[in-house]
């Protein structure tokens, strides 16, 4: 499912540039069969904060935004991995799994996970 949503993130900044799949590939040299796999949620998204990055900048992404981040995050928690800066923060790890049980505990419906969103950009 996170890796539909990856997909459906990544083909929607293609299409924002107005680009087809095939001239995006032929552009930047990717393989239009594991692009379109990837768009469609059928192959997860890679690993590597690097090569995250370079998709991003070949969709259009600036370096440095809140869009390469958030493009990044969402390819990272794909694989089930936590942003390294995430991690960099000693406090920030140490609430991790209180956070995780409290919000694992029960579903939250998607206004409240926004809220909750919001209220931690906030924090």
């Amino acid at each position: 499912m996170a890796a539909k949503a990856f997909g459906e993130l990544f083909k929607r900044l293609r299409a924002e540039r107005r680009i087809t799949l095939r001239e995006f590939c032929l552009k930047n040299k990717y393989d239009p069969g594991n692009i379109s796999k990837l768009e469609r949620g059928r192959l997860a998204p890679p690993q590597s904060e690097d090569k995250l990055a370079e998709y991003a900048r070949a969709l259009g992404v600036p370096a440095g935004s809140a869009q390469e981040r958030e493009f990044i995050d969402l390819g990272l928690a794909c694989a089930g991995q936590i942003p390294q800066d995430v991690m960099s923060d000693e406090e920030l790890v140490a609430s991790l799994p209180a956070f995780l049980r409290t919000v694992s505990g029960r579903k939250l419906s998607k206004q409240e996970l926004e809220e909750l969103i919001e209220t931690i950009r906030r924090a």
